[in-house]
């Protein structure tokens, strides 16, 4: 009756069309790249490629990109930086929110270091990164922006940024890497590195959500990663939407969840657009500081 997930915005570009065809509504906790809901955010054919029964079956609970792309440029110049470098893992998700970076950067006055002024792909299976950065050394940057996952060998880029870069040139990651294994892979190279997360960490919220972060730590005996109040929020709207629509139907659940309006949940009060996007918009700034993300600020998108 409801699919949650995926935790991929280039799995979510398989997984829509499928369960567009069958009415089954797909509810995120993850997906961040725009162009899955937002027409002209995205490629000119989306977001209708993905609705091929002609009307739309996904939503999200996490706000997208453009927002935390353009709020990590505005960051980036608080903190500072004249110049950036920006890189990327090639994929739906990091492309696309460097390039939201990139454009935002250009728009506030910072200087894109990148040859041509574009965000440059890294190959994801390299054994090394240092001819790299030794390229971007060159260009003397205050700041390497890095759009992608972890999994995407993020903790061995930043190993060779440091060996060769050294500490001057600020690190900055999106919510793709604000997680424990990032730090892990990264080791020492991870910490100062600052990181935009799409919402709140979960010590932040007030509310139900403290009451959600308090009952999590109580039942786990640790912390929960930053997606995982996304998880129980995707899942309460589920079982809300089935409980409204009251019967075993995938269209009248897709209806519902749609319909979701003023939703008190973990995440604050909250409802879904036309598209299917959150109305929340909330971005936080954080810093790995001694081994641990930490947060440092709410942020805005950049104007």
């Amino acid at each position: 009756m409801v699919y949650i997930g995926t935790f991929n915005s280039g799995a979510a570009k398989v997984s829509i069309p499928i369960l567009n065809q069958a009415s089954l509504v797909m509810i995120s906790p993850a997906n961040t790249y725009p162009g899955l809901t937002k027409p002209g955010k995205g490629e000119a054919n989306e977001p209708k490629v993905y609705q091929p029964s002609g009307k739309p079956n996904y939503t999200r609970v996490v706000p997208a990109d453009d927002i935390q792309g353009s709020a990590a440029a505005g960051w980036a110049k608080d903190l500072g930086a004249k110049s950036v470098y920006v890189l990327d893992d090639t994929e739906l998700y990091g492309h696309g929110i460097a390039v939201v970076f990139t454009d935002t950067a250009k728009k506030i006055g910072l200087t894109v270091a990148n040859s041509g002024g574009v965000s440059e792909g890294i190959d994801t299976k390299a054994q090394d990164y240092r001819a790299l950065a030794q390229k971007i050394k060159a260009t003397n940057p205050d700041m390497v922006y890095f759009g992608g996952i972890t999994q995407n060998n993020a903790g061995k880029l930043w190993k060779d940024l440091r060996n060769v870069l050294g500490d001057k040139p600020m690190l900055m990651g999106p919510d793709g890497i604000a997680e424990e294994a990032f730090i892990k892979d990264a080791g020492d190279a991870a910490e100062g590195t600052y990181v935009t997360f799409g919402g709140l960490p979960p010590d932040k919220l007030s509310g139900a959500g403290a009451d959600w972060y308090k009952r999590y730590k109580a039942k786990y005996n640790g912390e929960p990663e930053v997606y995982a109040v996304y998880g129980y929020e995707a899942a309460k709207v589920a079982i809300d939407a089935i409980g409204r629509a009251g019967k075993k139907d995938r269209a009248a659940i897709r209806d519902a969840v749609f319909a979701t309006k003023n939703f008190q949940g973990a995440l604050g009060t909250w409802s879904f657009d036309e598209n299917g996007d959150t109305t929340l918009t909330t971005m936080s700034g954080m810093q790995v500081k001694g081994g641990k993300l930490q947060f440092v600020k709410e942020l805005k998108a950049a104007t």
